[in-house]
């Protein structure tokens, strides 16, 4: 009816029918919630396999590697291939695109649907801390501190194996374009870590990409780590980042000093979680791109896939994964939310003991 608020569906698809739970989040005129397609074999979706190997309860995140897997994508037919010749020599990557295409053009003007590419950043000098001292006392205590006498981890740089991975998939992607002809990204976000953002430097650049969608990556908050206590997540200032990054745009609004890291709170997953819908409701309401690429960090991209009901998958450094996202703006407003709670850690005045042998 005309005048009636519309809330926005958001669903990641597993093929056919749609399974999993319902996550909302709201804006000034609409409701958008998320949901994923469904993946899972169901009496209603029985020959719905999924698009990708993450989908799969058999997959382990651990032994995932997207260089060595076509970036998981499933060796399947489409329903999008029945007018395609026996002989045809579109690669998977074709035929899934083709896919997508159809999926948008027999959906109505409400719905769409969008391909996000979400990769962790490579090891950074806070992972090899952590790695170092045991995640009982970096937790504790050396998590807090910008460093120690070797390295700093304060808005934590890549480590040159962190460098090496970014370069590794910088060559996949460089591969991937020219084999199996996949599509790139049509806009780039990043988080406003030093870490994520060189990760995403490294990765896309010097690619083979089309003219009209080069990578110009978009800085967004929102898309940080989970935040507070943690020096590695305190980001650095906008013009420090300015400097090194002098062409890539900030969001509207990026303050110069970071507003949201707190010394002795740190996010819960409720409060990430309220973070990542309102950044995934702003992209879903200001971006026509179909191929999203999101540079980001384990437990934003977590959170990620918590919000669209995804199967939890954690992300090594440095690996990647698509998740295909459904979006339907549906009528109805959203219920009012309330912020989440931040939550006090427990940590000590000086170093644990280290661990004996």
């Amino acid at each position: 009816m005309a005048g009636e608020e519309e809330r926005i569906k958001l669903n990641q698809p597993v093929h056919m029918h749609m399974l999993g739970r319902r996550r909302n989040l709201c804006s000034l005129n609409s409701f958008i919630a998320f949901l994923l397609v469904a993946t899972k074999n169901t009496p209603d979706t029985a020959r719905s396999r999924g698009y990708f190997l993450q989908d799969d309860e058999a997959t382990d995140p651990k032994a995932f590697d997207f260089t060595t897997s076509n970036f998981g994508l499933k060796v399947r037919s489409y329903p999008a291939d029945v007018d395609l010749s026996a002989n045809s020599k579109l690669t998977q990557w074709q035929r899934f695109a083709r896919e997508v295409s159809k999926l948008n053009h027999d959906s109505n003007s409400k719905v769409t649907y969008k391909l996000l590419y979400l990769g962790r950043h490579g090891e950074g000098y806070h992972n090899l801390a952590e790695a170092f001292y045991g995640t009982e006392a970096w937790d504790c205590y050396w998590s807090l501190q910008d460093g120690n006498e070797t390295s700093t981890w304060a808005d934590a740089l890549l480590t040159p194996v962190g460098e090496g991975q970014a370069q590794k998939a910088n060559s996949f992607w460089r591969t991937q374009i020219k084999d199996q002809k996949m599509p790139t990204p049509e806009s780039y976000y990043t988080s406003p870590l030093l870490r994520c953002m060189a990760t995403a430097s490294i990765t896309f650049s010097g690619l083979d990409l089309p003219k009209d969608h080069p990578f110009i990556p978009t800085i967004k908050e929102s898309f940080r780590e989970a935040i507070g206590v943690h020096t590695c997540d305190r980001r650095s200032s906008k013009s420090v980042i300015h400097s090194h990054y002098p062409n890539w745009p900030f969001e509207e609004g990026f303050a110069e000093e970071d507003p949201l890291w707190s010394a002795t709170l740190r996010e819960t997953n409720e409060a990430i979680d309220q973070r990542t819908l309102t950044a995934v409701e702003d992209l879903f309401a200001t971006d026509k791109s179909t191929y999203i690429s999101i540079s980001a960090h384990s437990g934003q991209i977590a959170s990620m896939l918590r919000v669209l009901g995804h199967r939890a998958f954690g992300l090594g450094t440095g690996q990647a994964i698509p998740v295909l996202v459904k979006a339907e703006k549906v009528p109805g407003s959203a219920p009012p939310k309330k912020d989440a709670p931040w939550e006090t850690v427990s940590t000590c005045s000086k170093p644990p003991p280290a661990p004996t042998a």
